[in-house]
């Protein structure tokens, strides 16, 4: 990249350098951005269409899947696109723009990982504490809580970021530049090492007490219900391991250099994009794994949804 003239040549010392990228690699990035943000918006509106849509997939958990997949939709539909922009030639959009962009985006990733945690939270009273299951997790609880969430997520961002409002010129480095100010130690811990930490602990727990549960019953339960169990325990592995995997390289990074680059491209650049892969993968995980919620999606992309009665066909019993 070479260096070029100013991004606003009327400002001369404060404003930042144009860069003048390769149009090939442009042209490259431009078209993953566009598919990026398509696919990942299109995965979770199926979701959210099958949720709202279909009667006996409206459960507590499913409720919680709805909530992650309006954030990992948002995600896909503005964030994607913008996050293109902010890492292009100029940041034109002014430092209002930018910072209400940080705070809505962070803010999504926020909620949608501490609805991930909840969902480790219902998994585990589920399998842990059955009996205590219908009071404990109750629809009314569950939405208050994912409305926390959405308030926490909002709330701690616009506050986390106060200070670049009050005083907008104390980071700023030049004109043309969309970047704030914020504590990468306080970002792991909230952000990574507190919920990762919760998930991996209630999980493995989960995944303790069900396996000790099919081996207690082996003599008593048939195959199908010994698999059954089997692949419970793996789609629980496949979630820790693909969010470890999508979040972990974005926080090492920060951590250690965030300036280091391969081949030009600056490798935070890359582990941003891991965490936005994720909320790609969230409606593939949590969703295309159960066999009624792939009946769902097979009703939608052929429009029998449009058919009187649709919404409360038997789901459950037809994907058997």
């Amino acid at each position: 990249m070479e260096e070029a003239e100013l991004c606003f040549p009327h400002l001369h010392n404060t404003s930042c350098r144009k860069t003048k990228l390769d149009p090939s690699q442009t042209q490259i990035t431009n078209v993953l951005l566009v598919l990026a943000s398509l696919l990942t918006s299109f995965l979770n509106l199926i979701v959210i269409i099958a949720v709202a849509h279909f009667r006996q997939l409206q459960t507590n958990t499913n409720l919680m899947l709805f909530s992650l997949a309006v954030s990992d939709f948002f995600v896909g539909i503005f964030v994607i696109p913008i996050e293109g922009i902010r890492w292009g030639v100029c940041w034109m959009l002014g430092d209002t723009v930018c910072a209400l962009y940080f705070i809505l985006s962070l803010s999504l990733l926020i909620a949608s990982v501490g609805i991930i945690v909840l969902i480790s939270v219902d998994r585990y009273v589920a399998v842990c504490q059955p009996l205590h299951y219908p009071s404990r997790m109750s629809k009314d609880r569950i939405s208050l809580a994912i409305c926390m969430c959405w308030v926490y997520a909002f709330v701690y961002n616009s506050l986390f970021f106060s200070d670049n409002f009050i005083n907008p010129d104390k980071y700023k480095t030049c004109e043309g530049h969309c970047f704030l100010y914020y504590s990468y130690e306080v970002d792991i811990i909230l952000g990574f090492v507190v919920p990762c930490g919760i998930i991996i602990i209630l999980y493995t727990r989960v995944i303790t007490v069900a396996m000790r549960q099919a081996r207690a019953l082996r003599s008593h339960v048939t195959k199908t219900n010994r698999t059954s169990e089997l692949k419970a325990v793996r789609n629980l592995g496949i979630i820790v391991l693909v969010y470890l995997l999508c979040y972990c390289p974005y926080f090492c990074i920060v951590y250690s250099d965030p300036s280091v680059t391969v081949m030009d491209i600056p490798l935070i650049i890359c582990a941003v994009g891991l965490v936005y892969l994720n909320s790609c993968l969230n409606p593939l995980m949590y969703t295309l794994l159960y066999p009624w919620f792939r009946k769902a999606f097979k009703l939608i992309f052929t429009l029998q949804i449009f058919k009187p009665g649709s919404s409360a066909l038997n789901i459950m019993e037809q994907s058997k």
